[in-house]
């Protein structure tokens, strides 16, 4: 706990580097503060099928953000912080009590605020017994810095590349330079993961999966975020297009983003997607974009 506290003292685990004293009970950005906060933990089946196959992922879900995203699904935990507070003993206990239960992964959603408590109840886990392979749920606005603290203890990240323009990036999300951080970030998680290996059963065991959240008007940023993942990366690297975007929380004010996406801008993502080469990946049906497939935070797995 000492290490961790040593990064907690000024904070500056994301790119927003804010330097809060999360050792003293300051709070930055994020509104995190010296323990892990979770809302539920417990298994998941709505992931990519490499990620829930069918036993489901072991999900747990953080809470506090980096990011403001004015349509985020998981407003409850992210922005409203709803959640309780975990020693990171008891964060790497739920992580073998899902593994006990038969989870194919422990997908650890929206960590970022806590890189260095969860490495802690990682290598916890591991000596008592975890061997599944850690999964790092993302929105990519992340620092070099804080993931190499996770360099060895990751074994697949996923991260969700949002915005190419900052122009979409402050004004959707309040993140300043996203797609320079974010970016860079991946290639990180890259050369930390490499290419993407397979168990007999086609779960993901190694490697990183990069998936986009299409939201409605922004075809041309998206095709940007798809040029670069197709100039930057091996087409070994899996990409999930994303259509579940649905307008929730503060996107129902947003004249542009209250609506779903259209058939239209759907289908000619997809064909973009193939039209530069890109090779492998997943898409989701356009009926994803419903909010039941928003889990409930009622603390399960926690408590």
């Amino acid at each position: 706990m000492y290490q961790t506290k040593s990064y907690l003292k000024k904070c500056m685990l994301c790119p927003r580097r804010c330097g809060a004293d999360r050792q003293n009970g300051e709070k930055g950005y994020c509104g995190a503060g010296l323990q892990p906060r979770a809302a539920r933990a417990a298994l998941y089946y709505w992931e990519e099928p490499c990620i829930s196959g069918s036993k489901g992922s072991g999900a747990v879900f953080f809470s506090r953000c980096n990011l403001s995203c004015l349509f985020c699904q998981n407003y409850k935990i992210s922005q409203e912080g709803f959640g309780k507070e975990i020693s990171i003993t008891d964060l790497g206990k739920i992580f073998l009590h899902l593994q006990d239960q038969g989870a194919s992964n422990i997908n650890l959603v929206s960590a970022t605020q806590y890189i260095p408590q969860t490495a802690e109840a990682i290598r916890f886990a591991r000596a008592n017994g975890l061997t599944l392979p850690i999964v790092y749920n993302s929105n990519a606005y992340e620092s070099i810095e804080a993931l190499k603290l996770l360099d060895g203890l990751v074994d697949v990240y996923l991260p969700d590349l949002k915005y190419a323009d900052n122009k979409y990036s402050l004004k959707y999300s309040n993140a300043p330079d996203y797609f320079y951080h974010a970016t860079r970030a991946i290639l990180e998680m890259y050369r930390q993961t490499g290419n993407p290996s397979y168990d007999t059963n086609g779960m993901i065991q190694k490697g990183m999966l990069i998936r986009h959240l299409l939201l409605p008007g922004l075809q041309e940023d998206s095709k940007k975020i798809l040029r670069w993942i197709r100039e930057n990366l091996p087409v070994e690297v899996p990409v999930s297009l994303m259509a579940q975007y649905t307008p929730l929380f503060r996107a129902k004010s947003c004249r542009e983003l209250n609506r779903r996406i259209t058939k239209r801008e759907y289908e000619g993502m997809i064909d973009y997607f193939f039209e530069i080469g890109l090779q492998n990946g997943y898409v989701q049906e356009r009926s994803s974009a419903k909010e039941e497939y928003t889990p409930e935070f009622d603390l399960s797995g926690i408590e």
